[in-house]
């Protein structure tokens, strides 16, 4: 159960009450913000929680067992707060956020943490964004293990995949040449490739507006000089400015035949590629096959 300290306690009694919230968030790369619905800021638990800065709560929903109650804000885009290309970048992506309840008078001595959050899904339209607080119980809803599957499940050159990415024409830095369409960049300064030769690869924007972001690759194509048409995934959120480092790195289609022959890897291949497809098992005795328990694939 929740414990009020006896100050605030005694000041909801009175059944006029100068209450407000507050939001302390904390990012992954450890930058603490802190905001308020007030329209003054205020200081308590080692914080400064900005007024003004257009954070407003919007519905909650609660429920009873292991669901995870879900929460949410809105807000409006400020430099001095949340930035357009912070949030675009994915900086707030998992933040963890403690939820405040705060008599604005004496903040420092009157207030109580009401739960701790962490946000989800976040939408924008125009100047304004709204993001969703999940509690840490949606963790729970989470997949966790491995999952029998024909398709590896590791990450090309993680320890499980145990790939040298630092063989030559694995993972290639160059410059943005042109942008010809928010997902369809050209790509210089890279050796003379064949096309296809970073498909289902990833592009790491070195420095600029994008500086640490990575996105995934579609398809790419060999142009003349040592350049690259990449065509991604999803639309970039910004535009990299011409002249941009970037690292493009190769990719795979997780199955076991690239792993074998690409790049020969296939003692480490991660997955089940002979395991029998619903075809197989929902099929029935015939005259020409045979269900006796014998091995498959030798």
């Amino acid at each position: 159960m929740r414990q009020l300290p006896e100050a605030l306690k005694a000041h909801i009694a009175t059944g006029e009450t100068t209450l407000c919230r507050a939001w302390r968030l904390t990012r992954q790369d450890g930058a603490v913000l802190g905001f308020t619905e007030h329209d003054h800021a205020l200081d308590f638990v080692g914080t400064t929680f900005e007024a003004a800065s257009g954070f407003a709560a919007t519905e909650a929903r609660v429920a009873s067992g292991l669901q995870a109650p879900a929460a949410g804000v809105e807000g409006g885009f400020s430099s001095e707060a949340i930035t357009e290309a912070d949030l675009a970048a994915g900086c707030y992506d998992g933040a963890r956020v403690e939820l405040f309840l705060v008599n604005w008078q004496a903040p420092e001595d009157q207030h109580v943490l009401l739960a701790l959050q962490e946000i989800g899904e976040v939408s924008r339209a125009g100047p304004v964004f709204s993001a969703e607080l999940r509690s840490f119980a949606h963790k729970l809803q989470q997949p966790t293990g491995r999952i029998y599957n024909r398709r590896c499940d590791a990450e090309l050159g993680d320890g499980r995949c145990r790939i040298d990415m630092a063989v030559a024409g694995r993972r290639l830095a160059g410059l943005v040449a042109a942008v010809e369409t928010p997902d369809r960049l050209v790509i210089a300064g890279l050796l003379d490739l064949g096309a296809g030769h970073f498909r289902l690869g990833r592009l790491r924007f070195d420095a600029g507006m994008l500086a640490g972001r990575t996105v995934a690759v579609e398809e790419s194509g060999a142009m003349a000089g040592g350049a690259a048409s990449i065509r991604l995934w999803l639309p970039l959120e910004a535009e990299p400015a011409l002249g941009d480092p970037v690292t493009l790195s190769v990719g795979c289609d997780k199955s076991f035949a690239m792993c074998r022959e690409r790049f020969g890897n296939g003692l480490n291949f991660q997955g089940f590629p002979h395991m029998p497809g619903s075809d197989f098992a929902y099929s029935y005795v015939g005259g020409e096959t045979t269900h006796d328990g014998s091995v498959l694939f030798e």
